[in-house]
């Protein structure tokens, strides 16, 4: 794949910023330069990846999430590409044009806020209840919420800073619950926790109906300890403006002060944007043998390149 930005990389952190990746990720202009080149030597000796994007944004993408240990983000780059062609209704054909997905867009389920949060995070808002369960399938839920996430991750300051997440369960329905099985479940939340290389500080959830508490507690308990402990469920709406300090920030429709339809057209604007780049994510190879399709596919997550094991995570 194309090779664009190696060599003219010019880091876009503003000063604070780049005191939190210094402080916290161990960045600095040497460790950078010295990483990116042994991360690229990797892929290009690597002899099952044949196609991959080895372009400063992308790669700084699990550098960072990894606290620059070449080794860590080599693994979860491996355990990237090969869900990304383990589950293809998941991971790939991320077009905003796709009619439903699009009116998946358009309904609101998913949207990143317009303003970050006090801590200078990106914020992604979901709705359940803007999600139709009769209409739309998991396959299609999961691809909306890779192709948001996708068209954050090359953001510098989202990678250093990371991703706050509020999930507003009103509206969640039996629909919604049965549309997962706990194995898809299972498979999903470590995807999310293993292979995307995304620093989740916080996450949220409020408004969550009775009758699914037991299902989120389940989803919360494949979570590692650190995932774990980063969330925070809200009784009221109040708690979690509260809870989130600066209100304004969310939607008008929840107290805050740009309307839920302004944010939506903002983002659309950026998926079309970046269509081009996101469908070429596709472009991207590793051979996996079906043994390790059978290992993963049967709930172990074993046996693929780097292994499924948990690792840090922050």
């Amino acid at each position: 794949m194309a090779k664009s930005g190696e060599e003219d990389y010019g880091c876009a952190l503003n000063e604070e910023t780049g005191t939190i990746a210094r402080v916290e990720l161990r960045e600095d202009d040497a460790i950078r330069e010295q990483t990116l080149d042994q991360f690229r030597h990797w892929i290009q000796k690597h002899p099952a990846i044949k196609r991959c994007r080895t372009d400063s944004a992308f790669l700084l993408r699990f550098l960072r999430t990894k606290k620059f240990s070449v080794p860590m983000a080599e693994e979860m780059l491996e355990r990237y590409l090969t869900i990304r062609q383990l589950y293809p209704n998941w991971f790939q054909n991320l077009d905003i044009e796709d009619p439903d997905i699009e009116a998946i867009i358009d309904a609101g389920y998913l949207v990143p806020l317009m303003e970050r949060d006090h801590h200078g995070r990106r914020v992604i808002l979901s709705c359940a209840g803007r999600f139709d369960p009769y209409k739309y399938t998991s396959a299609q839920m999961a691809r909306a919420h890779s192709l948001v996430v996708e068209a954050l991750m090359d953001d510098e300051e989202n990678q250093v800073r990371g991703y706050t997440h509020i999930n507003d369960e009103s509206g969640l329905t039996m629909g919604h619950l049965s549309a997962w099985s706990l194995t898809d479940i299972r498979n999903m939340l470590r995807c999310i926790q293993n292979s995307t290389p995304m620093r989740h500080k916080e996450t949220h959830f409020v408004n969550i109906p009775s009758y699914a508490t037991k299902v989120i507690e389940f989803g919360i308990s494949l979570l590692n300890d650190k995932l774990r402990a980063r969330i925070l469920v809200h009784k009221s709406l109040e708690d979690l403006k509260a809870s989130v300090q600066d209100p304004r920030i969310l939607p008008k429709e929840y107290g805050g002060e740009i309307p839920l339809s302004d944010m939506i057209a903002a983002f659309k604007k950026t998926l079309k944007e970046q269509r081009d780049r996101l469908k070429a994510l596709d472009d991207m190879y590793i051979e996996i043998s079906s043994t390790e399709c059978q290992h993963t596919t049967s709930d172990t997550l074993s046996g693929i390149p780097g292994s499924f094991r948990k690792l840090e995570v922050d």
